[in-house]
């Protein structure tokens, strides 16, 4: 068995990160970048929103948002080592770059939503698509990993239990995402206060804008920027008897 060590982050929404929390996450990575094997953008890369059906709703254009995307990824590339493994689990807001929906994509940007013919960056990273299913998660060992598809107050632990079914039920298991912009350190799945199952949940916030204009009637109180770092054995978890890995997220302050 194998060991690795995972960097992910989550809901980056180009071109709205801020060149601040850009700083402070290729810092995160350069101190840890000796030892990473894998490192996972847990979806939400793009905001999509220079494809809005709403006219003069923003001013950026769809090539903006994958040139920001593009830059922000290459310069995350060209810290890790060359060995690394790169991926992307796609979300809703990059699902909405996928598909011809008129309720989205105004006609005349419909030639433009597939990303990976307008920037070359994006062939550098495997991209798992945005589905509530197994081919939606990317696997390590007993670590799970998806961008996540609700957001109420219980979402994390739910999601974690619903992708335990889709994928196994093997016990000690860790389910990470994103989606909610609300980071969630390791927290073990209960069923009931008093009884423990036996696997955990972590979310790992955003690293995109703590008050955009959507937000503005809205509690983003407990929004907050997040890497989630993760040590844990790579053999398959139905042969691991016991918890084989350690996860923590760091916070920027």
């Amino acid at each position: 068995m194998s060991q690795a060590k995972i960097l992910t982050i989550s809901c980056t929404h180009a071109p709205f990160t801020p060149e601040s929390t850009i700083n402070w996450l290729l810092g995160v990575i350069q101190r840890e970048a000796k030892d990473i094997t894998h490192f996972i953008h847990l979806g939400d890369l793009f905001d999509a929103s220079a494809a809005s059906v709403h006219p003069n709703e923003h001013t950026h254009t769809l090539r903006e948002e994958y040139n920001h995307a593009a830059t922000l990824l290459c310069q995350i590339r060209k810290i890790l080592p060359a060995e690394c493994k790169r991926v992307i689990t796609m979300g809703n807001h990059d699902d909405n770059l996928r598909v011809s929906d008129p309720r989205r994509i105004p006609r005349a940007l419909r030639e433009l939503i597939n990303p990976h013919l307008h920037h070359s960056e994006f062939s550098n990273w495997q991209w798992l698509p945005y589905e509530k299913s197994e081919r939606g998660c990317y696997k390590v060992g007993q670590c799970v990993f998806y961008h996540g598809f609700d957001a109420g107050a219980t979402s994390d632990e739910t999601e974690a239990l619903q992708f335990n079914n889709l994928t196994g039920s093997d016990p000690w298991r860790l389910f990470v995402r994103g989606h909610t912009h609300r980071p969630v350190d390791p927290t073990r799945c209960m069923r009931t206060k008093r009884i423990p199952l036996p696997w955990w949940y972590m979310n790992v916030g955003t690293c995109g804008p703590m008050n955009p204009d959507y937000m503005q009637r809205k509690d983003t109180s407990q929004w907050g920027s997040a890497v989630g770092i993760i040590e844990c054995l790579t053999d398959r978890p139905d042969r691991m008897r016991t918890r084989n890995w350690s996860a923590r997220l760091e916070r920027m302050l």
